[in-house]
């Protein structure tokens, strides 16, 4: 038989950070839009990239692993497993977005992505459970599954008006949270350096508190309360954690791994947004501006490495070229 070529390049689940990170600024607009009256069509804009990227991604993703026989091992590989679950995550945040445009679809749209997010998290909790995996290998990219998914899943119910299942999913995102974040911060301090590709997965530790101050803002109608106030104090924790890495980042070569930065800082920016409008802060408009245009700019800034990096081939990581030879015999 003829010879098939097959792609020389790996596709990465990390990929579905440009949509999420995307998705991310997408909803700190909506908000802005909700509170000082921002234009509406930067957001909507935003999530009508958002679900591009998602679908492009998919398509690609998956014909990618198809292609190389790898579609019963992604979800177990210890390294980007996790990272798979982004592919179920932001169809519940799409959905939240269609909803005030088209009830029925975007309800059945969150719908779906909030079953299958709760279904993997679900199956790779229990394949991190009977699994012989090492400490040294977990990264806070294993938050995402059962932690971002629940916390996302709570404020995405509550804004759909379904409270008992947003409290139902803060408790799982928030149980969770405590149960891996011991787990990912023992592994932080005890263990060696993560090696570097995954060294910017650390800014997902910011993204649990933000996330989870997020989802409580919409589930008591944007009052402060001390679950808010609470998450506020680690939040603050976490983002002097962020400074104090930017030299460390700074070192790590430019890749799919930097997209881990996109959402949870626009999470923050949206948790500041929150936090702005509960407390009625002086100058509400223009600092809520400013938190925008920084967050719009580092995504812009984001967007444009990364395209600068496509053109050069120097962004999908590589397989050897004797793996892609494509010899059918």
């Amino acid at each position: 038989m003829r010879s098939r070529k097959t792609s020389p390049y790996r596709l990465v689940p990390n990929l579905y950070g440009i949509c999420f990170g995307v998705a991310g600024l997408a909803q700190a607009w909506t908000l802005a839009h909700a509170t000082i009256s921002a234009p509406a069509w930067i957001g909507n804009t935003l999530w009508i990239c958002a679900a591009v990227l998602w679908v492009f991604t998919s398509v690609k993703y998956v014909g990618n692993v198809h292609e190389q026989g790898r579609l019963h091992t992604e979800l177990t590989d210890a390294t980007s497993g996790p990272f798979v679950s982004l592919a179920a995550i932001m169809p519940m945040l799409l959905g939240v977005a269609l909803e005030p445009y088209s009830p029925t679809a975007g309800k059945v749209i969150y719908i779906v992505g909030l079953v299958s997010t709760v279904i993997i998290g679900g199956w790779i909790t229990g394949v991190w459970i009977r699994s012989d995996t090492k400490l040294a290998q977990w990264h806070p990219g294993y938050f995402l599954p059962t932690v971002g998914g629940g916390l996302l899943a709570a404020g995405g119910s509550a804004a759909l008006g379904w409270t008992r299942l947003s409290q139902i999913m803060f408790g799982y995102g928030l149980i969770c949270w405590m149960v891996l974040g011991s787990i990912l911060l023992a592994r932080l301090f005890t263990q060696a350096p993560l090696p570097t590709p995954l060294i910017p997965t650390i800014a997902i530790e910011l993204a649990p508190p933000v996330v989870a101050g997020n989802a409580w803002f919409t589930m008591s109608s944007g009052r402060v309360d001390v679950v808010d106030t609470a998450l506020a104090g680690y939040a603050i924790l976490m983002g002097l954690v962020q400074i104090s890495m930017f030299s460390t980042y700074r070192k790590v070569p430019f890749g799919p791994g930097y997209w881990a930065f996109a959402f949870s800082y626009a999470a923050g920016v949206t948790n500041a947004l929150h936090w702005v409008s509960a407390e009625n802060v002086s100058g509400l408009k223009p600092i809520s501006y400013a938190l925008l245009a920084i967050a719009t700019c580092a995504l812009f800034a984001l967007s444009a490495r990364t395209v600068v990096a496509i053109t050069h081939r120097a962004f999908f990581p590589r397989i050897p070229s004797v793996a892609v030879s494509g010899q059918v015999r």
